[in-house]
């Protein structure tokens, strides 16, 4: 696995969040970029960093 892909339970333990907020940010668009593998939500590291970037600035 590439390890600049996290999953949901990763991206939430990082971020210090429920698995439930990112599942609800996904659905409203106002969550980082995600990429589908079949059923599988991963998010890119870099693209994690640009969403905080925004979200700061």
């Amino acid at each position: 696995m590439n390890n600049n892909l996290l999953t949901t339970q990763q991206l939430a333990e990082y971020l210090g969040v429920a698995v439930s907020t990112l599942i609800q940010y996904r659905r409203d668009g106002n969550g980082p970029t995600y990429i589908k593998l079949g059923h599988l939500v991963r998010y890119r590291m870099q693209d994690v960093e640009s969403w905080l970037e925004a979200k700061m600035g």
